[in-house]
């Protein structure tokens, strides 16, 4: 039997959570992919985590039997405010944007996406879903930490990396990303273990 593809262990030079903000290099990735608009936490961000799951056991389940299994990855998340230099942290967050995430293997095309949502049609399953794309990100050098404890608490980290990449000669680009490790239900919040990821160029 193969054994099951598992994208966090084949890429664990990107998923390092150091406790110091440090620089790492993150290849293109493909992932599911839902935006939304909103207070992260919100009605609207767990309706479409709830469709961004769906979505992301129905393929699994699908390539399974069709002999290529791999373990669905964890919830990650991009976030920015509404207008371009905007600063999310000074913006209320009924305005943020954000992006929802799950990485998924190269070979998951659109024929898979599609199959999915023919599948979930069927069952009568909210139809949020249908807003699931596939997209890849290109994210290059970034700079890297652990966050653990309350999300409310991450600007003290956030600043602790912009330190640390101004030190370094280094300039913030794109979006700010996390990556859950920790599944908020099960988890009181200050053991919550969240990696925040920031691109950057020199």
């Amino acid at each position: 039997m193969a054994e099951k593809l598992d994208l966090h262990r084949k890429h664990k030079a990107e998923y390092v959570a150091p406790k110091s903000p440090a620089l790492v290099e993150v290849k293109p990735a493909k992932y599911l992919a839902i935006d939304g608009k909103g207070a992260p936490g919100g009605e609207d961000f767990q309706a479409k985590i709830a469709a961004l799951y769906s979505m992301a056991f129905t393929i699994k389940m699908a390539r399974k039997f069709a002999g290529r299994d791999y373990k669905v990855c964890g919830l990650e998340s991009l976030y920015w405010a509404g207008r371009k230099g905007q600063d999310p942290a000074a913006t209320p967050l009924d305005q943020w944007r954000w992006k929802l995430l799950i990485r998924v293997p190269g070979f998951i095309d659109e024929t898979d996406l599609a199959k999915a949502a023919e599948a979930l049609a069927a069952k009568g399953k909210p139809p949020a879903f249908k807003q699931v794309r596939i997209e890849t990100l290109e994210e290059g050098p970034c700079v890297q930490v652990l966050h653990v404890g309350p999300y409310s608490d991450e600007g003290k980290t956030v600043a602790r990396m912009m330190e640390f990449a101004r030190a370094e000669g280094l300039t913030p680009r794109g979006r700010h990303h996390e990556i859950y490790l920790s599944d908020p239900r099960r988890v009181p919040p200050e053991r919550l273990r969240t990696l925040l990821r920031q691109p950057v160029r020199r």
